[in-house]
């Protein structure tokens, strides 16, 4: 058996055609931009009670719903834009998740104007480098830690919605700030 047909080894959620792309091109990526951040916090925030295949499934379709996850133009939206959210079947139609995304641009925009960015805000809570843990297969991974329960009350006193600390530890995961790849993952060492 040669190198390319050796089986590559991955992170057990990542078992079907949407979340392998995902895991292998995305999740556990140090994330420092701005935008992608927030369209993160958005999409952990929709997940709550849903699988991240369901997310992952209507990203696209999130993308175009909220204008490119455009903080500034989700901030203005209004009630006729919110209505049209609601019908929009190809997104998750929960009233408060969108009110939600519409509340958490405005908290959003007020952390970027007090820390020069999002991200200079977000990262102080693990220090402002990725924390590198060292789970191995079948280890059943925290749902929380100190850290996100810390980012979750801070979010949460700045009027952030959807932010309770598993959504903050999930959205630590998906943007690097904590390396869950197990360590027999072929990702763990990128």
């Amino acid at each position: 058996m040669n190198a390319t047909q050796e089986k590559v080894v991955r992170c057990a959620w990542a078992s079907n055609e949407l979340s392998i792309p995902y895991h292998d091109g995305e999740w556990g990526v140090p994330q420092h931009n701005d935008r992608v951040l927030f369209e993160f916090l958005i999409l952990e925030g929709a997940q709550a009670g849903l699988s991240w295949d369901t997310i992952l499934r209507k990203r696209e379709n999130y993308r175009a719903a909220f204008d490119g996850f455009d903080p500034k133009k989700i901030a203005a939206y209004d009630r006729r834009k919110t209505q049209q959210l609601l019908r929009n079947e190809g997104i998750i139609r929960n009233r408060l998740k969108i009110a939600s995304a519409i509340q958490n641009a405005k908290a959003f925009l007020a952390a970027q104007k007090e820390f020069g960015s999002f991200d200079r805000y977000i990262w102080q809570f693990i220090g402002g480098k990725p924390r590198i843990n060292a789970w191995r297969s079948g280890q059943r991974l925290p749902a929380s830690t100190p850290e996100s329960d810390a980012m979750s009350k801070d979010l949460k006193k700045r009027g952030f919605n959807f932010v309770g600390s598993t959504i903050c530890y999930a959205f630590m995961q998906a943007t690097g700030m904590v390396n869950d790849h197990v360590v027999e993952c072929f990702r763990y060492q990128a």
